[in-house]
């Protein structure tokens, strides 16, 4: 009978985490996808490219709005419990506090271990995945962010302007800079042309114009009747490199390892100039790991209704109160990692201090459950 209580209790709080994960990425990720309209209006790439670029931030959206949701559930179907007084059914059951307590933490050790698995392989796999198939995306909308009398900025050191253009690709009056390294241009200047498309890419195919070298040393022009100006060669404005939460956390943890005793410099890198600062990689190391402990925390701060006091005045003081300890313990979990750079001993305070809060709670429930060791 206490199995089949206790699955319930599961499946109530499995259920309402699963509505309200769904309800607020989905509501997170329509306004992101609203501000990731640009990829389409100002990088040039399809539709397709768009939806499927923000599909994949999903699991770092769900992955981030975890612990808030984990704790909404637990806090609401205890809650709810409590007000319709189907707790009783536990206590009636022969089943003690302290078991159901032990049984809400030991139900939360789940959930941490999802988190980890979405922190250190879901969430930095499908941020790569995102970040690499948009950077190796064609820009099908390319010929539309070309307008008449602007300069358009698309490609990286590239900036076209055309007097007129129509639908066809036809063009008149094109003035084309081309930046080929430091202090060195290349100016194109045509009378008309055509934009035209391959298998490669773009390329504008120009008539009666003139090509002009721009550097320290001077200038050098050369006319043309017709040339071709292949766009394939140059890349868009998206970014080529990796951010630090798009790298396998196994690169991380090696870089640690590596560098461990370096872990707290600001200016050091692991590898090279171009890899990452190593107490950024510290920082978000702990995030992954760490922060994920506090899942258990919020299920002990959640568990503390059950022991609410049993004047109906107090009631909704104590859930109001309950729950800002628990949303500041979430607020808290989220920051705690720009404490671990510091002096030694603080870092080693704040990561154990997840380990302290669960002992403090769990010792506060089982004083207020009227300690007795032989049901733990």
């Amino acid at each position: 009978m206490n199995k089949l209580i206790f699955r319930k209790l599961s499946f109530d709080i499995l259920g309402f985490f699963l509505l309200s994960s769904l309800a607020l990425t989905s509501i997170v990720w329509v306004m992101q996808g609203v501000n990731l309209l640009d990829i389409i209006t100002e990088k040039g790439h399809s539709i397709s490219v768009y939806i499927f670029f923000t599909l994949l931030s999903i699991p770092k959206i769900f992955s981030k709005l975890l612990i808030f949701t984990y704790f909404l559930a637990i806090f609401v179907v205890l809650s709810r419990y409590e007000d319709n007084n189907e707790i009783l059914v536990f206590w009636t059951n022969g089943i003690k506090k302290i078991s159901f307590i032990n049984f809400i933490g030991k139900f939360s050790l789940i959930f941490v271990l999802f988190q980890l698995f979405l922190n250190l392989k879901i969430v930095p796999h499908t941020q790569n995945l995102a970040q690499q198939f948009l950077k190796n995306s064609s820009l099908e909308f390319f010929p539309k962010l070309i307008e008449e009398k602007k300069f358009s900025n698309v490609m990286r050191n590239l900036t076209i302007f055309v007097e007129e253009r129509d639908d066809a690709g036809n063009i008149n009056g094109i003035y084309i800079k081309e930046e080929i390294g430091e202090n060195e241009n290349k100016i194109i200047i045509a009378n008309k042309g055509k934009l035209l498309q391959n298998k490669n890419g773009f390329s504008f195919n120009l008539n009666d114009g003139k090509i002009t070298n721009i550097d320290d040393k001077g200038s050098f022009s050369l006319s043309f009747k017709e040339t071709t100006y292949e766009l394939s060669k140059f890349d868009s404005k998206t970014r080529s490199y990796n951010k630090l939460d798009e790298t396998e956390s196994t690169l991380l943890i090696d870089c640690i390892i590596k560098f461990f005793n370096k872990r707290k410099d600001s200016e050091f890198r692991c590898v090279d100039k171009n890899s990452f600062i190593i107490k950024n990689v510290y920082e978000e190391l702990f995030k992954r790991l760490i922060t994920p402990i506090y899942l258990v925390i919020l299920s002990l701060v959640s568990s503390l209704i059950i022991l609410k006091s049993k004047s109906k005045n107090l009631q909704n003081y104590y859930k109001f109160l309950l729950f800002i300890l628990g949303f500041a313990m979430i607020l808290f979990s989220e920051l705690s990692y720009k404490f671990i750079t510091s002096q030694t001993y603080i870092e080693i305070i704040f990561i154990l201090l997840p380990v302290l809060f669960i002992v403090i709670f769990y010792t506060i429930l089982l004083i207020k459950s009227k300690l007795k060791l032989r049901y733990l």
